[in-house]
């Protein structure tokens, strides 16, 4: 389980190239840290503490080995259910021996693969930090056989691309912010394909420990907003905020503190959780601007507070 350390080591390495690669898009950091966790969790918070170069780490971010059993029916159902329907489509040899290379060369690190590994016709279907799945090997063999998801930059952009895809699948291509929430039911449909209203965060891969794939990025992104790279940098700022300061003060008699990004213009009251004083310092949660709005928290009059307040009126503390 990837801790608060590891993801303070993912945002060192990374937090640059994802904020400005998410800028203009409802996503944050802290979701694409949690999908990180999620998906290759097993994997690179093992591998950082090595000494392997960090483009070797990327390159054996890879995992997935569970083959589809004609016993039970279960299993893997996606291309390719097994290796004999990998190498009978056409350059699927060679895809072979790079996905069990890959997954022999990862075991010698990850304990829980080495037993798979210890099976000469098991090998690895994700690819990436994100892990890309090899089923797109159809559409895009070149992107696995040319080993593009070692390359941080291709993977992120697959990753992005596939949250964009499952965005419109659940209806939510069209709002500019996304809640937390919101972007658990996007990471659902990321890693299921759909995503269904009724059940919540109880959807996707269910872990061992019995959590859901939906209720682990929500704790993944909740313990990430507490973390902070080594730069000395706020880990959650981007282009796209007014300051990068991370803690901000009140500069306005009183700001308005909203339940969205955004003002009613027939009644600017109606999304008014609170109204905060000069001075009162607050802290961002995600520092990225929506509509001149910045999303953050504070403890006012005993309660903690949390909303959008007009980023024009907040200054860094």
């Amino acid at each position: 389980m990837p801790t608060s350390s590891d993801m303070k080591w993912f945002k060192t390495k990374f937090q640059d190239k994802i904020n400005a690669a998410i800028a203009g898009t409802p996503y944050t950091l802290d979701l694409m840290t949690a999908l990180a966790c999620q998906e290759t969790g097993e994997v690179w918070p093992t591998l950082r503490k090595t000494n392997l170069s960090l483009d070797r780490i990327l390159e054996l971010c890879v995992g997935d080995t569970i083959d589809f059993s004609p016993t039970t029916g279960k299993g893997r159902h996606a291309f390719p259910k097994n290796k004999a329907e990998l190498v009978a489509f056409p350059k699927g040899q060679q895809m072979f021996d790079i996905a069990r290379q890959g997954l022999v060369d990862m075991a010698h690190f990850i304990n829980q693969y080495k037993g798979a590994a210890s099976n000469p016709n098991k090998f690895c279907h994700g690819y990436g930090i994100f892990q890309f799945d090899l089923q797109f090997f159809k559409q895009e063999p070149d992107y696995f056989l040319e080993k593009r998801y070692a390359n941080f930059d291709e993977c992120l952009q697959k990753a992005i691309g596939e949250l964009e895809a499952a965005r419109k699948k659940i209806g939510l291509q069209n709002k500019p912010h996304l809640s937390d929430e919101e972007l658990c039911h996007v990471a659902i449909a990321y890693n299921t394909g759909s995503f269904n209203p009724a059940k919540g965060l109880k959807q996707g891969f269910k872990s061992d420990d019995g959590k859901f794939y939906g209720e682990q990025i929500l704790a993944f992104m909740q313990t990430s907003k507490t973390v902070t790279a080594d730069s000395g940098t706020p880990a959650s700022t981007s282009s796209s905020t007014t300051t990068n300061a991370q803690v901000f003060k009140v500069t306005a008699t009183l700001l308005r503190l909203r339940s969205e990004p955004l003002i009613n213009q027939n009644n600017p009251e109606d999304n008014v959780k609170v109204k905060l004083p000069k001075d009162q310092r607050v802290t961002a949660v995600t520092g990225q601007a929506v509509n001149g709005f910045l999303e953050v928290e504070t403890d006012f009059e005993g309660e903690h507070k949390r909303g959008f307040a007009s980023a024009q009126f907040l200054a860094p503390a």
